[in-house]
Order: structure tokens, then sequence, then C-alpha cells
């Protein structure tokens, strides 16, 4: 295929930025996005240019890195991350977006990379367990019933990309917060912290400068690993039973 690419080229944090032109030729319908940007880079790189610079790691859809918006759309026009599409979902002579993702808590480090390191912090304000010292106890310690084992693991699923962000008109990090709480609140493990959890993170979640979500519904559809809507609903009940309990002591 032939391909026009346009793609976001910013310095760093504080300089403008803007939309480069670059045609490519020969690409395989068979090539990831990711391998697409590669052969760019090798392009760029012998004619002496600079590189696109853009985040990935394990490109098998787990960690989450390949944060781009492709076209409009968090992680491209298919529900998987960029790493996993594959350009056979584009057509010979297309023009292609590419950006970063927008989010005021997200702030560009150079071309298509941003800082996430807001998640790591909503993580760290209540996103653990008590974990007693010493050898670990038995799988079957402590039985958990199986629609709460479901449960806690399809928010454990979230691999913290920030699609969901990306993809909301206000720039909410609800869905990645809320997998994060339900994943924890709902099992025997998590209950000592049930209520600091959620009220610490979503407060930190509020430090941070993410917009507030008002149930459009575009980080579920935008989610490569399916995280449900429900789960911000679960998790402001969680933060509501929080709070009474906390104003009742």
């Amino acid at each position: 295929m032939k391909l026009t690419l346009r793609v976001w080229r910013q310095r760093n944090a504080a300089a403008e930025g803007a939309m480069s032109t670059y045609e490519l030729d020969d690409v395989s319908s068979d090539m990831s996005f990711l391998e697409m940007l590669d052969v760019l880079n090798e392009q760029l790189i012998l004619a002496g240019e600079d590189p696109v610079a853009f985040d990935h790691d394990c490109r098998e859809g787990i960690c989450g890195a390949c944060s781009l918006v492709i076209n409009g759309d968090a992680h491209g026009p298919e529900r998987t991350t960029a790493c996993q599409l594959h350009m056979r979902s584009f057509r010979d002579g297309d023009t292609i977006d590419v950006e970063p993702w927008r989010a005021a808590a997200f702030p560009v480090v150079k071309d298509l990379v941003v800082d996430r390191s807001a998640f790591d912090r909503i993580i760290q304000a209540g996103g653990y367990i008590t974990a007693p010292t010493g050898a670990a106890p038995e799988s079957h310690a402590t039985p958990v019933p199986k629609p709460d084992a479901d449960f806690a693991f399809e928010h454990a699923e979230c691999i913290g990309c920030g699609a969901c962000v990306a993809a909301c008109p206000n720039g909410a990090a609800m869905l990645f917060t809320s997998a994060k709480v339900n994943h924890l609140n709902v099992l025997p493990q998590g209950a000592p912290e049930r209520e600091s959890r959620v009220l610490d993170m979503v407060a930190q979640m509020d430090e941070e400068g993410f917009g507030g979500c008002t149930l459009t519904g575009e980080c579920a559809t935008a989610c490569p690993k399916g995280i449900p809507l429900v789960s911000i609903t679960s998790m402001n009940k969680e933060w509501l039973r929080a709070t009474r309990r906390a104003g009742k002591r």
C-alpha cells in the first residue's frame, strides 16, 4: 500500500506542535501499526531527520504503552491496542492522522509520547491491599464466590493504557479508576481498605486534573479490554457508601 501519514510532531511539552506529512510506499497489510511507524522512522533516519517518538514496549497488547490516536480514535479503528492493529485495517491511498493522547493530565513528552504518571499516582493512593509478611497463604484459604471472582477478574484486565481518557470528551479517568477500585473492593483481601481506597483514589484522580464524568460512554467503547461502563456506577456506589460511613464516625 501507499499511504500518506500526518503525524503530530512536538519537541517537548513547552513547544508548539504541528502535523507533519510523510509518504510511505510498499506498506504490507500484514504489518502492525507500530511496525509501519518503524519503517517511517528508518526512512527519516536515512534522510538525516529526527525520527518520530512514540511509546511502546511489549507489542503484545498487554502493557498498554502504545498510546496513539489514529484518525481520531484511541488505538485506531479496531477495538484493540495500537500494537495489535494491523495495516489491513486501512486501504491503499489512505491518509492517516496520528496524534498523542489529548488530556490536560497527560502532558506531551515528545511527539506522540505523553506522561501518564498520573495513573501511577492514582494507584499509589489506594490500589493495594494489606499484605501480611511471611509465607503466601494457600490459594483456597479464603473462599471467593464465583460471581465476585468473575467481577474482579473483569476489572483486573485493565492495562492502564489511557484510551478511556483520550476518548472521553471531558478527559475523565473514571473508567480507569473504577476498574482499579472495583478489582480490589469486591474481594475479601481488599476489605480492610474498602472505604479508604475509593475515597483516596477518587481524590487523587481529581487532584491530577482529569475532567468530570458525564457518562457519555466513549471510554467503554474505546477500551481495548472491554471494561464495562457499569464499572463507573459501581464505583460511585462504593464512594457514596464510604462517604456515609466516614460521616458517621
